[in-house]
């Protein structure tokens, strides 16, 4: 999975994904949960102290730069539990 950087307003909420040299801003509601992972797939032991393993993934749509005509895309982002930041699980552009 690609990295990319998530930028944020003051409150926290997602503004932008910066991912290959191009930056997306959100054009709509970030929608954000948890996902149980299987810890085995990722690690050679379980996380000391913890009994389960919980993923932050967040749903963005994003148009191509600040062009309020472009098509929405919808960017499915992973945390990166070693580093705080964010993973491109999945992005899909919109066909409409």
């Amino acid at each position: 999975m690609e990295h990319v950087m998530v930028r944020t307003a003051g409150d926290g909420r997602p503004t932008a994904v910066l991912s290959n040299g191009r930056e997306w801003e959100v054009g709509a509601e970030p929608v954000r949960w948890f996902e149980r992972i299987n810890w085995w797939e990722t690690h050679r032991r379980m996380p000391k102290g913890l009994s389960r393993v919980d993923v932050e993934v967040l749903q963005l749509q994003v148009r191509l730069g600040r062009n309020t005509g472009s098509a929405l895309t919808t960017m499915l982002l992973e945390r990166d539990g070693l580093g705080g930041g964010w993973r491109l699980r999945q992005a899909v552009a919109d066909a409409a």
